[in-house]
């Protein structure tokens, strides 16, 4: 047979088996979403979920967490230690098993575990395999045992160092920089948050985090203790303390319901956004699923059967829809699923028919109880109801404003779009410009065969504190919908954002480099957010990124982004340079706004991700809401502050 049929040929040879962990390190995306800074510290919470799982079943209460000086990870537990014995089956000990073998460990062992997130399984074995080097040290039995391992392989048998009086895990691994190629520096911020969510998602577990790369004032390093007695309740306290409580108190409950834990906490608060946050075995799930689904049921079914009851809706002239029962409310519901089946790959979405009833009965047992005994606040939320219901019938009618003027009909696109001529949206990509004169040197700058321009006038309004109709009235807003060409409403929810008819598939936010520019980005981000968030899961919100300096010095000029680039430049020119500071677009000509900020080859976008959708809402409702003091407290924290000669 010719080389060309055999190459054509499919047969048993054409499929590969691979050894140990290497297709994970061949598709390192497929088991941890993404090699980026999110795949990245996705490896610490699957080290993390471990011993989470082992505090979930009783067996331990502290856990720590140690950024080392030279970005490593060390993770340390006081559970019962991953087993160490010869593995029947395998040959090897069972710390090797673990570490090695992908869909190994306790979480496939019903009396083990009951309920697990992680647990010595497909985790922890990817965690080596996209690691340099693994160390484990395991104290069990009076005895401390270790093993390392390289990129998955392990180094050496599992071996008894000494005796201990301890029990417990220490994990500590370093990431491969040749998988992890964007960078391996870990943000303390990002971790710090997460374990926040899980001390409140696990309470009475004692979770602390220390930073070793860098030191506070006193020479201690930064650290931090979480610690939570009243779980999801004390969560709630934490999300909604930029918020003004409409309640007095949180409804709260936890218990079991056909065997499957739930816990669920609420609140009313005076804001018209409503913010669910769902956990499925400690994971976010934020495309919800049938436990959400079973949480809206519950609080509708109970909410409307107390309203109708008491008589406050009797002069409505309309039906109440859902929504209105969760407009200014932040709930949290959390539950624990033996086995749980999730939709996508991500597991972001609980696909678990019997949670739905289980859940549902819960929040329809806690609300009736509350609503029975606190007669005063449960007049406020029906008062809220019925508000919520006037303000969306208002809206619906603003909407229908917004949805009438469509590209096809006479309204046509905003006057003051510059479109492209390209028709593909995939290759199309449009600027959200602060002010006219910006605008116009934009549409001279820009390639007009791919990239539209919509200059915005002034200070789009703040949506977090505004009705939905009013935000659905403002002239900035309506003119961004009709340019995007998305619509409000798909087949499955009537308040999602229909991207069927996107036009352009790169949407760019382009202000001014000073504060106004700044105030500017972040109100149209919390709009984005708070109606458009389905643009920015999908990846098509960006910020552009205009040069700070222009230096200059006889012919030759360069442009700088920051101080540091700036005295570099200077430094190569061998200094008396002129430095031209760029206060806004409006100063540069076409072409040096084309050459540093718009022209694909050598501009750089920011690309807008949501890692954490908790901490996201706590930041834009402190950011952009009422009370003052955690704002300033925010500024001064995260401020560079300038020299000015005086």
């Amino acid at each position: 047979m010719s080389e060309e049929l055999e190459k054509k040929n499919y047969s048993a040879d054409s499929i590969q088996a691979l050894e140990g962990m290497e297709h994970v390190r061949m598709r390192p995306s497929m088991y941890i979403g993404d090699i980026g800074t999110r795949g990245l510290h996705h490896l610490v919470y699957e080290v993390v979920d471990n011993s989470i799982d082992e505090a979930m079943g009783g067996h331990c209460d502290t856990i720590t967490i140690d950024i080392n000086e030279d970005n490593s990870i060390s993770v340390t537990d006081n559970g019962r230690g991953i087993p160490v014995g010869m593995h029947k089956k395998e040959g090897v000990s069972a710390l090797q098993v673990v570490m090695t073998k992908i869909g190994a460990g306790g979480k496939f062992d019903k009396d083990s575990y009951k309920v697990s997130g992680g647990l010595h399984g497909v985790g922890v074995s990817c965690v080596n395999a996209l690691s340099v080097k693994l160390q484990a040290t395991v104290y069990v039995d009076g005895k401390i045992w270790e093993q390392e391992y390289e990129r998955g392989k392990a180094v050496y048998p599992v071996r008894s160092i000494g005796e201990t009086d301890k029990s417990g895990t220490t994990v500590t691994f370093w990431p491969d920089p040749t998988i992890f190629t964007q960078t391996v520096e870990y943000s303390y911020e990002t971790l710090s948050n997460r374990m926040r969510e899980l001390s409140y998602l696990n309470k009475g577990v004692k979770l602390t985090i220390t930073d070793k790369r860098q030191k506070e004032e006193d020479g201690s390093f930064v650290s931090e203790v979480f610690y939570s007695d009243e779980g999801l309740k004390e969560f709630i306290k934490f999300l909604d303390g930029n918020r003004e409580q409409l309640i007095k108190n949180v409804i709260s409950i936890e218990g079991e319901k056909n065997g499957i834990p739930v816990e669920v906490a609420m609140v009313y608060n005076t804001s018209y956004t409503e913010n669910l946050h769902s956990y499925v075995n400690n994971i976010n799930t934020h495309e919800g699923g049938t436990h959400l689904s079973g949480f809206r049921r519950g609080l509708t079914t109970t909410l409307k059967k107390y309203a109708d009851a008491s008589g406050l809706l009797d002069k409505l002239k309309f039906e109440i829809s859902g929504d209105d029962f969760r407009e200014g409310l932040t709930a949290i519901i959390s539950v624990k699923v033996a086995e749980p089946q999730f939709e996508g790959q991500t597991k972001t979405k609980l696909g678990n028919r019997e949670v739905s009833a289980a859940v549902s009965q819960a929040v329809s047992e806690m609300l009736a109880n509350y609503l029975e005994e606190n007669p005063d606040d449960a007049k406020i939320i029906v008062q809220k109801v019925v508000l919520a219901a006037q303000a969306r019938h208002a809206a619906n009618k603003a909407r229908e404003m917004v949805q009438r003027k469509t590209v096809m009909s006479i309204g046509g696109l905003p006057g003051k779009l510059s479109d492209c001529s390209e028709q593909d949206p995939s290759l199309c990509e449009v600027f959200l410009v602060e002010g006219d004169s910006a605008g116009g040197t934009a549409k001279q700058g820009r390639d007009r065969n791919f990239q539209a321009i919509l200059p915005l006038r002034g200070k789009i309004l703040n949506v977090e504190k505004a009705m939905q109709h009013r935000v659905f009235d403002n002239e900035e807003i309506k003119n961004i919908y009709t340019a995007l060409g998305v619509s409000i409403g798909t087949e499955e929810d009537s308040k999602a954002l229909n991207l069927d008819k996107l036009r352009y598939h790169k949407v760019v936010i382009m202000c001014d480099a000073d504060v106004d520019g700044s105030h500017i980005e972040t109100l149209i981000l919390t709009f984005f957010f708070r109606y458009m968030r389905e643009l920015i899961d999908g990846g098509h919100v960006y910020i552009a990124t205009p040069p700070l300096y222009l230096v200059k010095k006889g012919t030759k000029k360069r442009y700088a982004w920051n101080d540091k680039e700036r005295d570099a430049i200077a430094e190569e020119f061998n200094g008396s340079v002129s430095i031209q500071r760029y206060k806004g677009l409006g100063e540069m000509n076409a072409e040096q706004l084309w050459d540093t900020t718009m022209n694909p080859e050598f501009r750089t976008l920011r690309q807008i991700t949501i890692d954490n959708a908790t901490e996201t809402d706590r930041t834009f409702s402190m950011l952009m809401g009422d009370e003052v003091p955690p704002r300033k407290e925010f500024i001064e924290k995260n401020a560079v502050y300038a020299n000015i000669d005086a």
